[in-house]
């Protein structure tokens, strides 16, 4: 994930409330509705289309981030394109539908079931018969026997990032026949569906030589519609080939080829001709839109119709006009991701360690603004999240932001006072280079990149209106122009390249322009998927009647909290949303200074680290909660040499009750029982306030017009079988000449 995004599984495998129970907590939010969970927002964008109607063979070329450091998923160091590989070419038990939910893999699954839960529990499998491994071996027990004993966390050398699920289960077992797997749970697993996907060989995971080594470079053996024919890292590229043992629906492509391509590049690749598919951010989909008419989404997409804002047509500038040829044949493809990103606000130390205080900065947000600043541009459903352990659609979810409260000034205020931050308080002088007042932050180390601040939204705004910030965009040189001018005024807004919103008492900006998904990727490779500035108030939240809020004081501090971003080119949108956040938060009396740090130290030096008051980062969402979400809720513990485990909890937030019910969630195999715990851990993690869910992440993929079954997946996973290129005569271009 770039500042705002995580791969789901491999990330919170290896990444990432006080006094919650004295909260008259509310009731869930649909309890009443038979299914609270609903729709997914916005469906897959991916031109589907029978494979009667694509041709056999081409070569389609596919940006990724980077060549993986290892192949195997089970590693701490995996990141999105271990995964994208991982599907292609070996088996999963059980993949998501568009809904993100777990389902049924027919290519290896005849069935999967609970077969008995006493005295323990079992689940059967009966794999397909003519489920074979590339060396033409059947898949079978042994194979789910080494990748448990591999996973179980008994065996320390095994190198592994994470056992959960695998350390319950006691035993595997052949079942009646060879098609037929037993597995026995010491502890009951309510998320067993979770195991086996991927599953690798048991020449993989049967030592832990061939564990920790054997598969970060190659996979000899593999089982899926592809191979994994050769990776070239100095090229950057990994080659996948049909697999001519593939007993399902053969491939209709000859080979992918994952190609690493920086964010920032990807435009200027699909150019060339050097890619058919990228994700890319807001800015490149608003130049590469312009080549294609709007078209209507297809049924799977769902969700808004409204086509990708950009330039008026009729009135293009001359860069628009190059862009429009330059990317011809190409459209973006648009859809949500299975993850949102969220506020985090440190509870560890400082203000934030009240927890009225974390709920008066909660009610402070406006949400479906924030929302509607980066989806609407976008054409894309608007709408807060409602949960932190699932997005809309997803079994688990509910809203149960109501367990907070929606923007109140008045609540706010109130909360704040009753923690003893008052208007107006008698205020001690900050010396230069003492800390933030009322933060126990540290300031930005010496040489952390926090050099530069961001152009306030009114100028942009301005500058817009008059034709000029169009032009700006469509060339990568203006753009470079831009930031100079940019740190140019920062050095005016704050020592050591902290700056304080709201000083300049610029007008609002607007908000059409200013959309959020970043390019890079954040914390143990995850902050996968990917990110303008300037501060500004957002319309419609007003402020108290009468003269400006004074700023609130207590103990002769003033409540200034440090509110840490990344300061790359792809990161503009955060800071926008965290200046429209400053702004929010300045209206009841809360001052924040922007900090801007290299992306590089963003998540390692500062988030994982607990330096910063508020920060934004982005966390997926599993089918999985109960397994997956648990380390990033788990009550922070003491551990033996005296510092404090938070695992992936990075706000430091986290009471007894929410760990019970997760762990009751775990173990109950009753689904809708599960479903209920896990949306009443949901809404006491909302009660205390450590993360405040602001938006699901949108998806926006470059796409050639002739490529089916690919794009914005959204939820679902790939059909990597079913993609390629329309035969001639589908209404789209020919298939590409590239191999």
């Amino acid at each position: 994930m770039s500042h705002e995004g995580i791969a789901t599984r491999s990330v919170m495998r290896s990444v990432a409330f006080l006094g919650a129970s004295a909260l008259a907590v509310s009731v869930l939010a649909g309890c009443s509705d038979p299914d609270p969970a609903g729709k997914p927002l916005a469906g897959q964008d991916i031109a589907p289309a029978a494979r009667a109607e694509i041709a056999e063979g081409g070569t389609l070329h596919w940006a990724v981030d980077a060549v993986p450091e290892t192949l195997n998923t089970f590693q701490s160091d995996a990141d999105a394109t271990t995964t994208r590989i991982t599907q292609a070419t070996l088996p999963s038990m059980f993949r998501f539908d568009a809904a993100g939910r777990p389902e049924r893999n027919p290519a290896y699954l005849e069935s999967a079931k609970v077969v008995e839960t006493e005295p323990k529990q079992v689940v059967l499998y009966k794999l397909n018969q003519q489920a074979v491994w590339s060396d033409g071996r059947e898949i079978g027990a042994a194979d789910f026997a080494a990748q448990w004993r591999a996973l179980s966390g008994k065996d320390s050398a095994y190198w592994t990032a994470r056992n959960a699920g695998y350390d319950r289960i006691e035993k595997i077992q052949r079942g009646d026949n060879d098609l037929e797997v037993r597995v026995t749970f010491g502890q009951p697993y309510a998320d067993w569906r979770s195991l086996f996907s991927p599953l690798y060989p048991k020449e993989v995971m049967g030592t832990p030589d061939s564990f920790n080594d054997g598969a970060r470079r190659k996979l000899k053996v593999s089982a899926g519609p592809f191979v994994l024919k050769a990776i070239d890292r100095k090229a950057g590229e990994v080659l996948l080939t049909r697999n001519p043992r593939w007993w399902g629906e053969r491939a209709k492509l000859n080979e992918i080829v994952l190609r690493a391509v920086p964010r920032d590049e990807r435009a200027a690749a699909l150019a060339a001709g050097d890619l058919d598919l990228a994700e890319v951010d807001p800015a490149a989909a608003k130049r590469i839109a312009l080549a294609a008419p709007p078209r209507p989404q297809s049924p799977s997409a769902g969700g808004s119709a409204t086509p990708l804002m950009g330039p008026e047509r009729r009135t293009l500038t001359s860069a628009q006009k190059r862009d429009k040829a330059r990317f011809r044949g190409f459209e973006v493809r648009r859809s949500l991701e299975p993850a949102y990103t969220q506020l985090a606000l440190n509870g560890g130390e400082g203000p934030l360690a009240d927890e009225r205080v974390r709920r008066g900065v909660a009610r402070a947000l406006d949400r479906e603004k924030l929302a509607k600043l980066v989806l609407s541009p976008l054409g894309l459903p608007a709408e807060p999240v409602g949960s932190h352990l699932a997005l809309s659609g997803q079994a688990a979810y509910a809203d149960n932001s109501g367990a907070i409260g929606g923007q109140d000034t008045a609540e706010a205020q109130a909360l704040l006072a009753d923690a003893g931050w008052v208007p107006g308080g008698p205020l001690k002088e900050r010396k230069k280079g003492e800390k933030a007042a009322g933060s126990e932050a540290d300031k930005p180390k010496k040489g952390s990149g926090s050099e530069k601040s961001e152009k306030d939204a009114g100028k942009k705004a301005a500058e817009k209106e008059s034709g000029k910030e169009s032009e700006k965009k469509a060339d990568k040189d203006s753009e470079k122009e831009s930031g100079k001018k940019d740190s140019a005024k920062d050095s005016e807004g704050g020592d050591d390249g902290a700056y304080i919103v709201g000083e300049d008492n610029k007008a609002e900006g607007d908000e059409g322009e200013h959309l959020a998904q970043d390019g890079k990727q954040y914390g143990s490779k995850q902050l996968q998927q990917g990110g303008v500035p300037g501060a500004y108030a957002p319309q419609g939240t007003a402020a108290p009647a009468g003269a400006a809020v004074r700023p609130l004081a207590k103990d002769g501090k003033a409540l200034t909290l440090r509110f840490v971003v990344p300061e790359g080119e792809g990161s503009q949108s955060l800071r926008t949303v965290a200046d429209r956040i400053g702004i929010m938060l300045e209206r009841v009396g809360i001052r924040t200074v922007i900090s801007k740090v290299s992306d590089e130290s963003y998540f390692k030096d500062h988030i994982a680290s607990g330096q910063y008051d508020l920060a934004l980062y982005s966390w997926p969402t599993s089918a999985y909660p109960a397994t997956d979400a648990r380390p990033i809720y788990a009550k922070p513990v003491p551990a033996a040499d005296g510092s404090l485990n938070v695992e992936q909890n990075y706000t430091r937030v986290g009471t007894d009750q929410v760990d019970q019910l997760f762990d009751q969630a775990i173990a109950t195999l009753d689904e809708s029982e599960s479903r209920s715990l896990i949306r009443k851990a949901d809404s006491r993690i909302w009660a205390a306030a450590g993360s405040i869910p602001l938006y699901q992440r949108p998806q926006l993929t470059a796409a050639r017009t002739n490529i089916a079954n690919a794009g914005a997946f959204g939820f679902g996973t790939p059909l990597y079988e079913d993609m390629g290129f329309l035969k001639k005569g589908s209404g789209a271009p020919a298939p590409s000449s590239q191999g």
